[in-house]
């Protein structure tokens, strides 16, 4: 019996470039067949709080409002060293400035706006863009400062913005653990075999693009828009690692500490078994 899954990821080249072997027929699937959604990060997420997507990506702030619903796979994360978002702005900020500025985020349920209120808890004005419009927005004065996120690391500078703060250098310095940033969740409508075989399949798919980085090179392109060829590989560099392929046991505690620090800035309780069974 075939298994028809819709499955949710954004277009940003860590995740074409992690789903190319899967949605592109370099690996079999067995009787797993795919409905591919491409939606912005927090478009994503909300469809996740909705229930509506099989397997998403998900950022892991969100995830502890849908963890009832969906289990962590232990394959596709964003998680990792030295990759978190920036906080710029034109001009350096106090944190006095920051109390009454106007911040704009990539969505209040992503990982990024968590790590803003884990550095700057007192910094409360605060404005949902699509993570691509927020460099101009700064740069143009409808906010005072934002916070970005995915290849926007790599071009701000360009556009002469400074940055205030590595959000996810914070995070590393205060907590010792790598900054989780989003994850692949499955529903737990699917039986349990289905969910490990799903995860099995995602671990090929990454293994598949690791050992053939230019297979997926047209896929990705066609995705990253009129992304630079090297700001794309710099992106799939930052945020695919060997994380990607296993959480493994530091991955896992990494995101036990957020949700345990989160519970100070109003996240929900996450169970223990958010993770699927190896």
């Amino acid at each position: 019996m075939k298994h028809k899954l819709t499955v949710g990821f954004s277009p940003c080249p860590n995740d074409t470039f992690i789903f190319d072997a899967m949605v592109n027929g370099r690996i079999d699937l067995g009787d797993i067949e795919l409905e591919v959604v491409l939606a912005d990060v927090e478009e994503l997420n909300r469809m996740a709080i909705e229930g509506k997507l099989d397997v998403t990506k998900i950022s892991y702030n969100a995830y502890s409002r849908v963890h009832y619903m969906y289990q962590l796979l232990n394959a596709g994360s964003a998680l990792g060293n030295n990759c978190g978002p920036l906080l710029i702005s034109k001009q350096v900020m106090s944190d006095e400035e920051l109390r009454s500025a106007r911040i704009a985020i990539p969505g209040k349920n992503t990982t990024a706006n968590f790590l803003m209120s884990f550095a700057y808890p007192q910094a409360q004005n605060k404005q949902e863009f699509l993570f691509s419009e927020i460099e101009n927005a700064v740069q143009i004065g409808t906010v005072d400062a934002g916070v970005i996120i995915h290849e926007n690391r790599f071009t701000y500078q360009e556009k002469g913005l400074v940055k205030i703060a590595d959000l996810g250098e914070v995070w590393e310095q205060q907590t010792g653990f790598p900054i989780p940033l989003g994850g692949i969740a499955i529903h737990r409508r699917l039986k349990p075999n289905l969910r490990r075989a799903f995860d099995h399949l995602l671990r090929q798919s990454v293994q598949f693009a690791f050992d053939n980085p230019q297979a997926s090179k047209n896929y990705v392109k066609c995705y990253a828009q009129e992304m630079d060829e090297a700001v794309m590989r710099a992106h799939i560099d930052l945020y695919v690692n060997n994380y990607s392929l296993n959480l493994g046991e530091n991955g896992k505690a990494a995101i036990a500490k957020m949700y345990e620090v989160g519970r100070k800035f109003g996240m929900p309780p996450v169970e223990n078994s958010v993770f699927v069974q190896n």
